[in-house]
């Protein structure tokens, strides 16, 4: 654990790959460390076309170009295994503890956790899974070949992968929990599926209990307008009920919302200084792979800030720094500049005087709370002596 990483990446799917890609660019010794396979969930995917300047790919074959561009770099590393725990240490710095390969420092850290299969918990869903209950068309589809299955689900991914699920087997119900015709996912899914003959839906319906031995056998479904449950003979179910994030981890470390997704600002910075959070993790309005990838290159590049801002102030407040003044402004208006200039004479040489433009040098302002420029932050040999804002 003695050698400290400019940064340490946890997770490599496409946000965490092309953070790699930028902290390489920039040289800043980094590590990122990835517990299954690099890419993430996007390798599940079996045609990219949303992605500038790739018109037909495999999720896997973008990923695979994204991690070979990341592993380019020399100063970049990369380590299978899984992260346990952060812990900040007293010079702002981080610890990163891992199940096998020990414990990691780094001046910043960005999380990529990405998401997961939300698991509802269903009778018979977690005894079954891997037998018959599925989450994934793309890894299980062939396993279906000329049998008949059931799909969970009605928005986008449900739709999509049902109709994919039909090159193989013979037959896709759909359970809706919906009306007839009504289905939450985009208009051009549903007509392609409702005009797909191996499609069929089952409207007003939610799955109660998966039967079966070894394998999934049959379902027992249950119409929410008859309240009457029915068995049905079914050699599979697939689930697309929506994700849930993996941040179990670093939960009580960083703010979160209720679902569990990670709360960033425009910088990709969680609310502890130096932890960035990138891609599906975060609190977003859109996950696709060309998001998280701008993700990841906006926290690279304002982590390196950070951590060069970081070192500055560090140098400058020693035990032995004397009287400083940190002196805040926003250098697009001329009367705060004024105003600095005002003060810079009234101090009269007895501090040495920094100017912070907040708009490139936010850290130490924002480290002290403040809400107001011009201000003005006041040291002796490293120790704060007051803060005067609104100058």
């Amino acid at each position: 654990m003695s050698e400290m990483y400019d940064v340490v990446i946890i997770g490599g799917g496409p946000a965490g790959l092309a953070a790699a890609i930028y902290a390489g660019r920039a040289q800043r010794k980094t590590l990122l460390i990835e517990k299954g396979s690099y890419g993430g969930r996007i390798n599940d995917t079996r045609e990219i076309r949303n992605y500038p300047g790739t018109i037909s790919d495999s999720g896997a074959g973008l990923m695979e170009k994204f991690k070979e561009h990341a592993r380019s770099y020399a100063t970049n590393e990369f380590k299978r295994t899984t992260v346990t725990g952060i812990e900040k240490a007293t010079d702002g710095s981080f610890v990163i503890h891992t199940k096998r390969r020990g414990d990691f420092l780094a001046q910043c850290v960005l999380l990529d956790t990405g998401t997961k299969p939300r698991i509802l918990g269903i009778p018979g869903e977690v005894e079954f899974a891997g037998h018959g209950v599925a989450y994934c068309a793309t890894c299980d589809a062939e396993f279906f070949k000329g049998k008949e299955i059931y799909v969970l689900g009605a928005g986008d991914q449900a739709i999509e992968e049902a109709d994919y699920l039909t090159n193989f087997a013979s037959k896709v119900s759909i359970i809706v929990l919906h009306e007839e015709g009504h289905l939450d996912c985009n208009e051009v899914a549903a007509e392609t599926a409702f005009h797909n003959p191996k499609i069929h839906f089952v409207w007003n319906s939610t799955l109660q209990e998966i039967k079966g031995k070894e394998e999934v056998e049959s379902l027992v479904i249950k119409n929410v307008v008859t309240n009457e449950s029915k068995e049905v003979k079914a050699d599979g179910i697939f689930f697309f009920v929506g994700m849930v994030p993996q941040t179990e981890f670093v939960k009580d470390l960083v703010a979160c919302d209720k679902k569990g997704y990670i709360k960033v600002n425009e910088k990709k910075e969680t609310n502890v200084a130096g932890i960035y959070a990138i891609g599906d993790c975060t609190q977003t309005f859109l996950r696709q792979v060309v998001t998280s990838a701008a993700d990841g290159a906006i926290a690279a590049t304002a982590s390196e800030r950070y951590v060069k801002e970081k070192k500055q102030i560090d140098a400058i407040l020693t035990p032995d720094s004397g009287k400083v003044a940190f002196l805040f402004y926003n250098p697009y208006d001329s009367a705060q500049i004024d105003a600095l200039t005002k003060m810079e004479e009234k101090l009269g040489g007895t501090y040495h005087v920094i100017r912070q433009d907040i708009t490139r040098q936010s850290l130490l302002y924002e480290r002290l709370q403040m809400h107001n420029v011009p201000a003005a932050a006041y040291y002796e040999n490293g120790q704060v002596e007051r803060i005067e804002e609104s100058l």
